[in-house]
């Protein structure tokens, strides 16, 4: 199979244009392709009067590939070269392995020790995700916040309340086996070809449950509501977990290996692991809003006259600046077409994040608006400073929204003036349960304030529109990355303790669903490796 790059599509282009231009570069007639298939896929709109699509196509041939590549002589094309994700060989475990979190790192760690024989338990302290989507619901329509039950916590960990983005920053190559995964359990196969891949809330959710099938028809277990409450050791090595059931009841399981997936918000289990001698040091991490436009001023934005084309669905934007003081502002996580989210975790604190189904067909689009912190600002050197933190803006946020869990809004135009909003314009906040006016110096620290105000028009200048005067911020964005980092050694076991991995976003070590999720992956290889070959 031959692998082609940067061959240039128009956006209604099908099946026989793709046959067309890869017959073209290759210089054979049409007649010798037998299949073409998308490698990758992206789009190139830097010249807004003529936006096309940038993809690599991989093409099989009737005739001796090796001789159409010698005589075509172009350095576009190449061998394709098929990733095959192999298992490392190992011996079965004296005692099953046990997983801590089902969220995308938990998930693949028990997912691929499940694929290698070892049977794995995995258990979560949330409800399986279509109960916990109920719970969810409630919270959004009622106010009602359940806290074991929620955005935060429950099968698919944050990320099924989120755009389910699948690009990341990580070159991994195990990156592409957890891509595959997706695929084979249910997302579309488009997110394997996609520069800016993306599965959506609706879809991801029952990817979710077909994995954790997988575990389960491979010799796995899988507990919900199941909280981790000790790690019993013994000269500095595992021996054995407690757990707290739905019940109240405890429970003991021996073990030599513990995977912490726990998850950027498992504050209590964070503390936990202090009290109980792990080493652990507060990080950076940012602070913010979220802040909301209507789509399609960003379509036109970012597509000109093809800004409600059916080819390219909702426009999307990622970006940054450094202000004068050194601090950085960011987008993160921007959810074409969606809405931003009620995602607490405890009670009377209200923290936002932003959702998008698979369509992005809703009227707003959101993203994180957020300013750095490191853990000079969190004012103690404890290594949950950075969670109180977080506290603190969370529950004057609360306070800021009204005290029932609505949320605290405010105009940009009003933001840059430094006042209350008293009524919104064109951009209605999608934010449910609902929102009350507040000024964001009523729950951000006075730097935060100060370099969203200096960011905004900046950014403005990268994307003109992002200063809309109707453009609406809702607080407060908090939960962008784990407050803390569990130490971990190059084998990857925590250096306080043998036979225990800190893994994924809530140990430090990750990013988003596919970089937590390729941690998993490596941590389950770190297992197997000690297991001993075969």
């Amino acid at each position: 199979m031959l692998r082609i790059s940067d061959l240039k599509l128009p956006l209604d282009y099908n099946n026989e244009k793709l046959k067309t231009l890869s017959a073209k570069q290759l210089n054979v007639g049409l007649n010798k392709i037998k299949s073409v298939k998308l490698f990758k896929r992206s789009i190139d709109a830097r010249h807004k009067d003529n936006i096309i699509f940038t993809a690599t196509v991989d093409v099989e041939l009737n005739v001796d590939e090796n001789s159409v590549l010698r005589r075509c002589k172009s350095n576009k094309v190449n061998v394709a070269k098929e990733y095959r994700y192999e298992l490392p060989l190992s011996k079965k475990l004296d005692k099953r392995p046990v997983v801590v979190g089902a969220g995308p790192a938990g998930l693949f760690c028990a997912l691929v020790l499940a694929q290698a024989g070892q049977c794995p338990i995995l258990i979560e302290r949330g409800k399986s995700v279509d109960e916990r989507t109920e719970d969810v619901n409630e919270f959004w329509t009622s106010g009602v916040l359940k806290t074991e039950s929620n955005v935060q916590f429950g099968e698919g960990g944050a990320g099924t309340f989120s755009d389910g983005k699948l690009n990341t920053g990580t070159k991994d190559i195990r990156s592409r086996k957890v891509l595959v995964e997706f695929t084979e359990h249910g997302a579309p196969e488009e997110i394997l070809y996609n520069a800016k891949p993306h599965i959506g809330t609706d879809k991801l959710k029952n990817t979710v449950k077909n994995i954790r099938n997988e575990i389960i028809s491979l010799g796995g277990n899988v507990y919900f509501q199941t909280k981790l409450t000790a790690i019993n050791t013994d000269n500095g090595k595992i021996k054995s977990i407690t757990v707290q059931k739905n019940d109240g009841s405890t429970e003991e399981t021996e073990t030599d290996n513990l995977v912490l997936a726990l998850g950027h918000s498992a504050r209590d289990t964070f503390e936990m692991l202090v009290n109980s001698g792990f080493m652990m040091t507060p990080k950076p991490f940012s602070v913010g809003v979220r802040i909301e436009h209507l789509q399609e001023n960003i379509n036109k934005t970012q597509y000109g006259k093809f800004y409600n084309s059916k080819y390219l669905g909702a426009a999307d934007y990622k970006l940054n600046v450094h202000l004068k003081n050194g601090r950085g502002v960011y987008t993160f996580c921007m959810c074409p077409g969606g809405s931003v989210v009620a995602a607490a975790s405890e009670k009377n604190t209200v923290v936002t994040n932003g959702m998008s189904e698979f369509k992005r067909d809703k009227e707003n689009a959101n993203s994180a608006l957020l300013v750095g912190v490191t853990p000079e600002d969190f004012g103690s050197e404890n290594p949950l400073s950075g969670v109180e933190f977080q506290r603190k803006i969370e529950r004057a946020a609360f306070i800021a929204g009204g005290g029932d869990y609505k949320a605290p809004v405010q105009r940009v135009s009003d933001l840059l003036n430094v006042r209350k909003s008293t009524a919104v314009g064109s951009v209605v906040p999608s934010y449910k349960p609902g929102y009350n006016f507040a000024e964001i110096g009523e729950y951000l620290p006075e730097y935060v304030c100060d370099g969203l105000r200096e960011a905004i028009p900046l950014l403005d200048n990268k994307l003109h529109g992002f200063a809309d005067p109707d453009a609406v911020v809702t607080g407060a964005e908090t939960r962008s990355s784990s407050p803390v980092r569990i130490l971990r050694g190059e084998n990857l076991e925590a250096v306080s303790c043998g036979g225990v991995y800190p893994c994924g976003e809530g140990a430090g070590y990750a990013g988003g669903i596919v970089s937590a999720a390729v941690d998993g992956i490596k941590c389950a290889e770190a297992i197997l490796r000690k297991s001993g070959r075969c």
